[in-house]
């Protein structure tokens, strides 16, 4: 006589119904599922909200992570360096993974608060901005200073320090229109004079090709409407 096989869904269904009060839990798992995405959906909207002034939210300070909590000037400084944004979360046009909701939802009920005011370091790209890789979500505590909510994404390329260097502020692309225009009328005295570099033709070549180069790029930043990354760490605007 041969073993019948068992089909475990239908031994699930057998053992579940030997329980008369998983019915009671479920209904009560239920509401607590409604519950959790009433909330979800609260917060979102909270994001999503364009406050026109900012708001700031009561914490505790013996509750919080004092390692969380950040000057403004820190954040512009961060900002400046890797040409980043620092706007409210109403501009922020990617989805919001889970795990922020999850993390506000668990400050506020430590905290006993509903926050408000949320704003997001990212690059540019990532906000819905006005016509003119690693966001970190803040709240206001009030006098300059954010309480940083969650981190999410990747680290931001190591190189984007290095590649905006020029853009942080106005004598740092002068420096390096300098240097590129002393390396190319070096270049050119080579190419150009026989007898080796002559430092005196070498220098007034230099400076015409500075001239020209800072004439070019200004030219192109005023058309494009581009600033440097002090001026546009706040921003709303995307030419900036």
């Amino acid at each position: 006589m041969g073993w019948k096989s068992v089909n475990l869904e239908i031994e699930l269904r057998k053992n579940r119904e030997k329980n008369p009060l998983f019915n009671q839990h479920l209904e009560a798992i239920k509401k607590h599922l409604e519950l959790e995405i009433s909330k979800d959906e609260q917060i979102r909207k909270r994001l999503l909200t364009n406050h026109s002034q900012e708001k700031i939210n009561r914490l505790n300070f013996d509750e919080l992570d004092l390692d969380r909590i950040f000057h403004q000037e820190h954040i512009k400084s961060i900002c400046s360096t890797y040409r980043l944004r620092f706007l409210p979360s109403f501009y922020y046009k990617k989805r919001l993974p889970q795990e922020v909701l999850i993390r506000i939802k668990a400050l506020e009920q430590q905290h006993q608060i509903e926050l408000n005011g949320f704003k997001i370091m990212a690059p540019a790209s990532w906000f819905k901005l006005r016509n003119a890789d690693d966001p970190l979500l803040f709240v206001p505590l009030g006098n300059g200073y954010y309480y940083l909510v969650h981190k999410w994404g990747n680290d931001l390329n190591a190189f984007r320090k290095l590649l905006m260097w020029p853009l942080k502020s106005l004598e740092n692309f002068l420096l390096l229109l300098a240097a590129v225009s002393l390396l190319l009328g070096n270049l050119i005295s080579l190419i150009i004079f026989d007898t080796g570099i002559d430092f005196f033709k070498t220098g007034i070549l230099s400076l015409f090709i500075f001239k020209w180069i800072v004439g070019l790029a200004l030219f192109y930043g005023f058309k494009m409407g581009k600033n440097f990354n002090s001026a546009v760490w706040d921003s709303t605007y995307f030419n900036a």
